[in-house]
């Protein structure tokens, strides 16, 4: 069995929000395992459904360029938020973005164009690394096309113009007037940023996290001890809330509590008189996914938790 730490403590609290003696007993009950101790804190209904990603730590910054039927978004991490302030780093942001804008989203290809000063991304990345003298990454990339319509970005937390800590590309494929296009397209994209869709549509979301809820919601269903067909029901009942609040189309919007987005976008059609189709979408978040190293916090936790440091 693993040595349960209190990095390790402090990161599954980081995580569920659930408190650290809780957090220690869940490693403690799956020897250490971090993604199964906090599924054993759900099923004793001691976190949230969703991993709190708005909490990983990895800096740097998210770009998200447009043009037209276009939008590129790109992540480029360093080692501390200093840099993402350093104007040299800034500015391979926001010209990797533009020619992610330009060529297309495959990370390594991307790293092989040239820059405005003709050498290529990963030459300078690696100049930048050795003259700011910190560790970078260009992460990801995604670039989004309609055949007619707009590709409508917002960044939230903006340090500087297109550059910031969430950035949102919204494909809409229309005829609607640009003006039409760009308000809904905000719209929608302030609300992809605040309630963190996983996919467009239901059918779209992955079937890996859907068979782990349902374990989850059976496992939590089967404690009621009520008889089968009814935690059949439960279960189905669960999973069904939970395609419907993780779906980008059947989420209610955020800035009235009651709408379908897809209601939202069919208004703003019927307003416009011609149809509006919401292709797509992109999500960056600066550091989603990625760990940190353990703070000095682990001390804290320490003390408080009884586990050994490390």
């Amino acid at each position: 069995m693993a040595e349960v730490t209190a990095a390790m403590v402090k990161d599954l609290r980081e995580k569920s929000g659930a408190g650290m003696m809780d957090c220690k007993k869940a490693l403690n009950e799956t020897a250490g395992d971090m993604d199964a101790a906090l599924d054993w804190l759900r099923t004793k209904g001691l976190a949230a459904a969703q991993k709190k990603s708005s909490r990983t730590a990895a800096e740097g910054l998210v770009g998200v360029a447009t043009s037209g039927t276009k939008g590129a978004a790109v992540e480029v991490n360093s080692e501390t938020d200093f840099v993402a302030k350093n104007d040299q780093f800034q500015q391979f942001v926001r010209e990797v973005t533009q020619i992610a804008l330009a060529t297309g989203g495959d990370v390594e290809a991307l790293k092989a164009e040239a820059m405005p000063s003709g050498t290529t991304v990963s030459e300078v990345l690696t100049n930048n690394i050795a003259t700011i003298g910190e560790n970078q990454s260009l992460r990801r990339a995604k670039r989004l096309e309609v055949s007619k319509g707009a590709v409508v970005s917002y960044v939230h937390n903006q340090a500087s113009p297109g550059l910031g800590k969430i950035g949102v590309l919204v494909a809409l494929e229309s005829d609607a007037s640009e003006e039409v296009l760009q308000g809904l397209g905000k719209q929608l994209a302030m609300h992809i940023a605040a309630a963190f869709p996983k996919a467009l549509n239901e059918n779209d979301l992955d079937e890996g996290e859907i068979e782990r809820e349902r374990a989850i919601a059976t496992e939590k269903a089967g404690e009621s001890g009520k008889p089968a067909d009814i935690i059949a029901k439960m279960v189905e009942g669960s999973i069904a809330k939970y395609r419907k609040e993780h779906a980008l189309v059947s989420q209610l919007f955020v800035m009235d509590g009651k709408t379908k987005i897809s209601d939202v976008v069919a208004k703003a059609a019927k307003d416009a008189g011609t149809e509006i189709k919401l292709v797509d979408y992109v999500r960056f978040q600066l550091g989603e996914g990625i760990e940190k190293e353990a703070s000095d916090f682990a001390a804290e936790v320490a003390a408080a938790s009884g586990v050994a440091p490390k």
